[in-house]
């Protein structure tokens, strides 16, 4: 079974599910905005465990691309600080994209929502992986320069591909580059990385968590010095992210719960999370303010 009675759902009115590792609904329940705060200055940033969503814009077009249901703001209130960013290029505006579907906004909406959490909270940092979607131009290197230049976040970025500790990363925006051109910060193929992302029907889900539930265990032994990103989600032709999510991130919960102490997960990025979720990886720091 990939629910235990911990994980009993709560409907709310409007058909949505709120439960402990899954939530559809448009808040989450409760909020961690400051949880970096308490992590030692010294620490390497790929020896933090972050939670993260996938697809973090994919909030409309119905069930075969919508991966979220919270906003940007939400999300980084609610603790999360890994960002999936997907934009296509046309003539040097980048919209907001899951595939075809359009996202009902660009790139520099997101820029602007990281700074403002930034200037809030500048104890915290944000990573966000930024990769071109619908569109294969290869050359959106400049288009992304402006956007940075544009709305503010220059200053704020880590211009480095070493890994930063955590002083060094608070209140930066760490782009993980996932487009050709010059450094603009962490290299996204350096990161040790599992996102077999295709889940052909939900009869596939044991091998989808088989891939997630492995790397989760090489995280705490593997390279100190690089970082770890487990992406949790999946969707294919019969399975759609949400049913998907709410299997896998059930199953992510369970896993979770039954780990102690202060351990190494890396970046454990998701599908509809909830805020209980979202706690229990922030927790494995064990950084407590």
């Amino acid at each position: 079974m990939y629910l235990t009675l911990l994980q009993l759902l709560l409907i709310i009115g409007d058909g949505t599910i709120q439960r402990p590792d899954y939530d559809d609904t448009s808040y989450p329940e409760f909020l961690n905005s400051a949880w970096m705060s308490c992590i030692p200055d010294s620490t390497p940033l790929s020896e933090v465990t972050i939670p993260g969503t996938h697809n973090t814009m994919a909030l409309f077009g119905g069930a075969p691309a919508e991966c979220q249901s919270w906003s940007l703001a939400s999300q980084l209130h609610a603790g999360v600080r890994f960002l999936d960013i997907r934009v296509r290029h046309y003539k040097g505006v980048l919209t907001l994209h899951h595939g075809p579907v359009y996202q009902r906004g660009h790139f520099g909406d997101v820029l602007q929502g990281v700074v403002d959490f930034l200037h809030e909270y500048p104890n915290e940092t944000v990573l966000m992986r930024v990769k071109e979607e619908f569109s294969t131009t290869d050359d959106i290197y400049g288009a992304v320069v402006s956007y940075i230049h544009r709305y503010g976040c220059w200053d704020m970025l880590w211009h480095s591909r070493l890994m930063p500790t955590m002083g060094q990363a608070r209140g930066k925006l760490i782009v993980l580059q996932d487009f050709p051109g010059p450094d603009l910060g962490l290299c996204y193929s350096s990161l040790d990385i599992a996102d077999d992302w295709m889940v052909p029907t939900l009869l596939h889900l044991p091998e989808k968590w088989q891939s997630v539930h492995k790397h989760l265990e090489l995280a705490p032994v593997g390279n100190k010095s690089q970082m770890f990103l487990t992406f949790t989600s999946g969707t294919g032709v019969f399975a759609f992210p949400s049913p998907v999510a709410q299997r896998i991130n059930a199953k992510l919960y369970d896993y979770l719960t039954y780990k102690t102490g202060k351990v190494r997960l890396g970046v454990i990025t998701m599908d509809f999370p909830a805020a209980p979720i979202i706690q229990k990886i922030v927790d494995f720091n064990n950084q407590h303010c």
